[in-house]
């Protein structure tokens, strides 16, 4: 339903004394609250402080024309939806092609009908007041729009972190090697963003994203049988390959699962982590032999932390490495297993992992 007429206000801006009298009598009688101006300057002043609901424009004024005033509303952002009504004694189609490309609503000519005019500052409101509601619908429906997908989203990452927490359980010597990978994936992220490596691709929606994908890394362990994967001494050649079909099994498993949410970026780097997370910069890693910035970028950073975690933390065949010790290590791989930038952005957050590490719990070295 329109707004009642009492409640509008309406600017007339004419700069005939004779006709701006008439219009501000008659709207003024028929409940409209009228500011009237004779110029187009004051006029526009009067309307960035207090925005009209509707304007009625004389176009030949001295200063400001009207089709000068139109577009500077135009051109506001606080007055830009307000519909401007021409009223003109030029008769000339040009001229009235002029007021509409001006950003005009309606043309009305002098001399003028006081009831056709009161008629079309009505039509005028009520439409106006039609599209505000509307607008107002359509950004009620995107924010439950929004809602859904938000939940929608939650639900699915609740389900990627419980098949990461599957994978996990297969082993329990890495208990909580997934919450401290991911963090550390993030810190590289957000130090590869603050360098400007990886160009446009490293914002904050990828830090985000490689924050709650890099747990799926090592989903494909599912697939490999306990007696290989829980196996206390060296694995054999044979047994190394199964474990590395792991890669395989996982990016097969998040393909499926990406076919039914294709849009789902977090399924789309999951899957470059798990099958690209062993590969290395000088083309030694596995599964595909990848080299240098062929390997997606978030493999690259996932590399760097999992050999760290890995590292850092204790298995049945040796104790978990001090933390000088691994960042040693890593610093000696760079150009060979590990991207060289990151390792020089894993050397200025090295102090930050050695807190992160220390505070991860028992399974690390003090």
């Amino acid at each position: 339903m329109a707004q009642r007429s009492d409640t509008y206000t309406v600017m007339v801006v004419d700069d005939s004394i004779d006709n701006l009298n008439a219009l501000s009598k008659l709207l003024t009688f028929k409940g409209y609250r009228v500011v009237p101006f004779t110029r187009g300057e004051t006029a526009l002043q009067a309307a960035a402080k207090a925005p009209p609901d509707l304007v009625l424009l004389d176009i030949q004024m001295p200063g400001m024309n009207g089709y000068q005033v139109c577009r500077a509303m135009k051109a506001s952002e606080a007055l830009r939806d307000v519909p401007v009504l021409f009223m003109s004694g030029m008769h000339e189609p040009d001229a009235k092609l002029d007021a509409f490309a001006a950003g005009g609503v309606d043309y009305i000519t002098k001399p003028f009908w006081l009831e056709e005019v009161e008629a079309r500052v009505k039509t005028h409101l009520e439409l106006h007041s039609l599209q505000r509601a509307l607008a107002d619908h359509n950004r009620r429906l995107q924010e439950l729009v929004a809602e859904q997908v938000a939940e929608i989203s939650r639900a699915q990452l609740a389900t990627i972190v419980a098949l990461a927490k599957l994978a996990e359980s297969r082993d329990d010597e890495t208990g909580g090697h997934i919450e401290r990978v991911r963090v550390y994936c993030k810190r590289l992220a957000e130090g590869c963003m603050a360098d400007g490596i990886g160009g446009g691709e490293v914002d904050a929606r990828f830090v985000e994203t490689i924050f709650h994908a890099s747990p799926l890394h090592d989903i494909g362990k599912v697939g490999i049988p306990d007696a290989i994967l829980l196996k206390p001494g060296r694995l054999t050649p044979e047994e190394f390959e199964i474990i590395k079909s792991h890669t395989t099994i996982g990016a097969e498993t998040l393909a499926a699962v990406h076919r039914t949410y294709p849009e789902n970026a977090l399924i789309r780097m999951g899957m470059e982590i798990a099958l690209r997370h062993h590969e290395k910069w000088d083309g030694s890693g596995y599964p595909g032999g990848l080299e240098g910035e062929a390997i997606p970028l978030s493999a690259r950073i996932m590399a760097v932390a999992d050999v760290y975690e890995a590292l850092r933390s204790h298995r049945p065949y040796r104790r978990a490495l001090d933390h000088s010790v691994v960042a040693g290590m890593i610093v000696a791989e760079s150009g060979r297993h590990f991207d060289p930038a990151l390792v020089r952005v894993f050397e200025r957050l090295a102090p930050e992992f050695e807190v992160l590490s220390a505070r991860a719990g028992e399974g690390h070295a003090p």
